[in-house]
Order: C-alpha cells, then structure tokens, then sequence
C-alpha cells in the first residue's frame, strides 16, 4: 500500500482581488438598476390657480439719501436729521417698500449712518442699500 504524499509547502491561498472586482460590479450593478420612487408624486401640495390678470409692472419707489460731512441730501435736495426723520415717517406711512438708496461720501462721520440706519429701522424701511463712494 502506497500512502499518498501530503503537500508540505504552502497553504493555498485565496486571490481576493477578484472577489473584490465582483462585488464592486455587483454593487454597481444595484445601484443602476435601482427603482427610485418619485418623492414629488406622494407629496400633498394643492396650486394656486393661474390668473388671467398680467402681473402689475409697478416700479419700485426709490429714495436716495447721501451722506455728507456737514448733513445730508435726499433726492437731489440738502435736508436736516429732524426733516429727514419727518420725511421718511410719512414715507413709511404710505408705503414700507420703498427702497432707500444711502451712498456715504469719504468724508462722512460714521455716526451720521448710524443716526440715518436709526431712523430706517424706526420707520420700519427695510429695503436698504448701502454704497460708499
């Protein structure tokens, strides 16, 4: 009787690089042939209607305001803080949309905006734009 010869050397080893490569083309493969559900369709959302009327083509109003070293000039004119604070109160009675344009000269003190941002903010105008020239 012969007795078979066992292999002494090297385990046999197990390549995983090709494992790998197909889960990697598995993976793929599900992702791609995945059926999303479409999460707008179930959504509960009712549309207003569509109206006949064409939208209104309103300007906004515009009010610009500079700001100098010695006061300030609204729309071309020099005004004070007590007639600016007046002005810009019954501005904001009629409308709290007007945009306020504010361009500060070089030379202007800083206080003089915030004395001007006060008044915007106590007259509840709050399209403001800020330019330094």
């Amino acid at each position: 009787m012969r007795k078979k010869a066992r292999n002494k050397g090297d385990a046999a080893k197990l390549e995983m690089t090709p494992m790998i490569d197909v889960v990697f083309q598995l993976l793929i493969f599900f992702i791609v042939t995945l059926k999303q559900e479409d999460i707008l369709s179930h959504l509960d959302v009712s549309r207003p209607a569509p109206s006949d009327a064409p939208p209104p083509e309103v300007q906004p109003e515009l009010l610009t305001i500079m700001v100098y070293r010695d006061g300030y000039i609204m729309n071309g004119r020099r005004i004070s803080h007590k007639s600016l604070d007046k002005r810009l109160t019954k501005i904001s009675t009629y409308s709290k949309d007007v945009s306020v344009v504010i361009k500060c000269m070089p030379d202007s003190p800083h206080a003089k905006l915030i004395a001007l941002l006060d008044i915007c903010a106590k007259t509840d105008l709050t399209n403001l734009s800020v330019f330094s020239m």
